[in-house]
């Protein structure tokens, strides 16, 4: 059975973990479960709620931890983890697998200035709307298409990336150029989205967005008819609908409109005969008006 020696450094929220034999003769640092993909322990590791960063070189492994505990409580844990991967695996690493092929094909939307660049993997489980490069700082893929001077906006959400492009060209001139590059940025496993990424927070200014709190009946009915009937026919043309708030006065839902469907020539036939008419039809009685607010 390998042997395993616990010893402390010099800062009091990093740990070492000794083996009894070389682990590497490389040098890696993890800062979060994805980039982990050469190691299931490591990953194991990112599963524990207090585990910042890890490190592996020679013949140990440091963890850092957040300052949420201290390491005499949870280190002989760790330790039997070791010890029980070790017994029964040559290796902490996992070898490397052939990258599944990327593909990336590019469909129209009902907005002439945005194409959806569809992908067979997943990029966010998140809505990430984009303005600006200034925007894009934690979203690596969205960074460097900001590159092309073309590029106005960036919608990224599931398996796809929703691009608006400027009035002075049209897709036919770069959209194989856009396609190869988000093929060949897939392809090199660079990371997508940042950890440090927060979605930003609608601004509720009570001078023109009349905002109301989610919780009550209605509103809850109308997040339910939105992700079952809307969401997914939004997201087939390269957008998003966000549900904002709820008037009982007037009978007023205020949304927001993202990716393809911001600014399309279509929103508001979109807003009006689809949205509008099956909330009215599914909630009889409970819709006045649908207002987007942006």
């Amino acid at each position: 059975m390998s042997k395993i020696n616990i010893e402390n450094t010099s800062n009091p929220a990093i740990i070492k973990f000794i083996f009894d034999k070389i682990l590497t003769e490389n040098s890696f640092e993890y800062n979060s479960i994805e980039d982990a993909n050469n190691s299931t322990l490591i990953q194991q590791l990112f599963h524990l709620p207090f585990v910042k960063k890890v490190f592996v070189t020679a013949n140990f492994i440091a963890i850092e931890k957040y300052d949420i505990l201290e390491w005499n409580e949870v280190q002989a844990e760790i330790k039997e983890i070791f010890t029980a991967y070790v017994s029964q695996n040559d290796s902490i690493f996992v070898e490397k697998k052939a990258t599944n092929l990327i593909e990336v094909y590019a469909e129209s939307t009902p907005n002439p200035n945005v194409q959806k660049f569809v992908t067979n993997r997943l990029l966010s489980n998140k809505n990430i709307e984009l303005t600006s490069k200034a925007d894009a700082k934690d979203v690596p893929l969205a960074l460097e298409l900001f590159d092309f001077p073309f590029i106005k906006e960036i919608f990224i959400s599931d398996n796809y990336v929703s691009i608006q492009k400027t009035n002075d060209l049209d897709w036919f001139e770069v959209n194989n150029t856009l396609r190869d590059f988000i093929k060949e940025y897939l392809q090199s496993e660079r990371r997508i989205v940042g950890d440090n990424y927060q979605q930003k927070t609608i601004s509720k200014d009570e001078d023109h967005i009349k905002y109301t709190p989610t919780n009550d009946d209605v509103s809850k009915e109308i997040i339910a008819v939105l992700e079952e009937y809307i969401k997914p026919a939004v997201a087939g043309d390269g957008g998003n609908i966000q549900f904002l708030s709820y008037i009982p006065e007037t009978k007023e839902v205020n949304v927001i409109l993202q990716g393809a469907c911001n600014g399309c020539p279509s929103s508001t036939i979109t807003l009006k005969n689809g949205i509008e008419a099956t909330l009215k039809q599914v909630l009889p009685g409970k819709i006045g008006t649908v207002n987007a607010l942006n």
